[in-house]
């Protein structure tokens, strides 16, 4: 059964809420960018744009019940971001950590505070999906607040193939209806533009991301890093209910360091370029 214009605006007020804010993203707020709970989000960034960290720091930093799907991390790394995240250390303070009885018990107590639930398969299929979901509910009596997609091209079948990828995204979107859950779909932007080789490290146009696939996401944020000054650029290429610039031209900087898996404002000198 339909609903009616009033039911529809109940059900989004109770269900589209704001994330909860990550103070390091305090000029992506400031300027225009609202998050909100049950979205579908996606962020894209070309090879080595830190996708994968700026995803765990984001779902660590909100500290919701989130359930991610790691086929393009193994274990281990996102083992180590994880305790990077929750201590603060590099990863090489992690791992010589992990390497003594004492160092290996206060990394895992550290990391125990994160709530989220880490699924490794690869490819990603919905049976993996369905059965890890299932585990959730049973062991939480609830859906996960959160679900990350990392990412796209590691479907089953997605690895280039754009019906194969949107057909993905339609699944993504009927899930997230489903479940309730704000769905962070990470995803591959082209290394072989003009823009790619000039200016490498700003966040590509939204017309960059392989296979155009931005148009399903509510919100979609592009991302770029800068490894020599550690600065992390985040643009929002689109937001249905908000500011977006598809270009990429106005984009956001925040502080990085990649080898704790850290991302902070830049205070004075952040804000829209």
């Amino acid at each position: 059964m339909g609903l009616n214009v009033f039911q529809s605006l109940r059900k989004g007020v109770s269900g589209q809420q704001p994330l909860p804010h990550v103070p390091a993203f305090k000029d992506l707020y400031e300027a225009g960018v609202t998050p909100r709970q049950g979205q579908v989000v996606m962020v894209a960034g070309r090879s080595g744009s830190q996708k994968s960290g700026f995803a765990l720091y984001w779902v660590a930093s909100m500290g919701l019940p989130t359930l991610y799907f790691s086929a393009d991390m193994a274990p281990f790394t996102a083992g180590v971001r994880l305790a990077s995240i929750a201590t603060g250390m590099s990863s090489k303070e992690v791992e010589a950590m992990m390497g003594t009885t004492n160092g290996r018990a206060q990394i895992e107590q550290a990391a125990s505070s994160l709530p989220i639930e880490l699924s490794f398969g690869s490819p990603i299929t919905w049976e993996q999906v369905e059965d890890e979901l299932n585990a959730y509910v049973m062991l939480h009596n609830m859906f996960p607040k959160v679900v990350v997609f990392d990412n796209l091209m590691d479907f089953a079948g997605c690895e280039s193939d754009y019906e194969a990828q949107m057909g993905v995204m339609q699944d993504v979107i009927a899930f997230a209806r489903t479940t309730g859950a704000t769905v962070i779909v990470l995803h591959h932007a082209s290394d072989k533009t003009l823009d790619a080789k000039s200016n490498p490290w700003k966040p590509p146009s939204r017309d960059q991301i392989k296979n155009g696939l931005s148009e399903k996401p509510e919100l979609t944020l592009t991302v770029a890093l800068d490894p020599i000054n550690k600065e992390f650029y985040v643009a929002c290429v689109k937001q249905r209910d908000g500011f977006c610039d598809p270009s990429a031209s106005r984009y956001v900087g925040l502080s990085c360091d990649p080898a704790r898996t850290w991302f902070g404002a830049r205070g004075g000198s952040g804000g829209m370029r």
